[in-house]
């Protein structure tokens, strides 16, 4: 394993999220935050999954659904995550973003089952672009999403799983980007 490239996280194996940071900061500018949170924005969204190095690679490389026990156990990588972050100094400021990365809008997302508002804004941030970037990366247990697909699932999803405001403004960055590419 490579070692984290900032010495701010020296304690920190690389993280798992290299893909992410970039989308997630593009929407923070978008929102308009000042660089500090963007700086938080980056690091939680580079450091989001680290809680999933306690999970087994047989259970997150699965071919198939996973059953209830392991979905729990997966279930708690966003608090695990939390506590490796809360252990030190340094980013103890990240586990609570860290820890409500899977909360949902309608309150029914985990560990904590925050609604709304009460989810901070990076993890809420977050959690659009991880959805985004997790339908449109090959996974072992399903088909990769095409962007226009996963496009449409965040969509579909604003008011219960993610907060609607920023769907809006992501959707609209998604479709600039395509726009310069085209």
């Amino acid at each position: 394993m490579k070692a984290a490239t900032s010495d701010r996280f020296s304690h920190i194996r690389q993280p798992l999220s290299e893909d992410l940071y970039p989308i997630a900061l593009e929407l923070g500018v978008r929102l308009g935050l000042q660089p500090r949170h963007l700086q938080t924005l980056r690091d939680v969204a580079r450091y989001h999954d680290i809680g999933k190095r306690a999970i087994p690679a047989r259970i997150l490389d699965k071919p198939a659904p996973l059953d209830k026990s392991e979905q729990e156990f997966v279930r708690e990588h966003p608090e695990i995550g939390a506590r490796m972050l809360m252990a030190s100094l340094e980013t103890a400021h990240l586990g609570r973003l860290i820890r409500s990365t899977h909360e949902r809008w309608d309150g029914r997302g985990y560990p904590n089952q925050l609604r709304g508002e009460a989810i901070p804004l990076e993890s809420r941030i977050i959690a659009v672009c991880d959805a985004f970037a997790a339908m449109t990366s090959a996974r072992p247990f399903r088909q990769t999403k095409s962007e226009e697909g996963a496009l449409r699932e965040i969509a579909l999803n604003a008011g219960t799983q993610f907060d609607p405001d920023l769907v809006r403004e992501f959707l609209l960055m998604m479709g600039a980007a395509r726009a310069r590419v085209a």
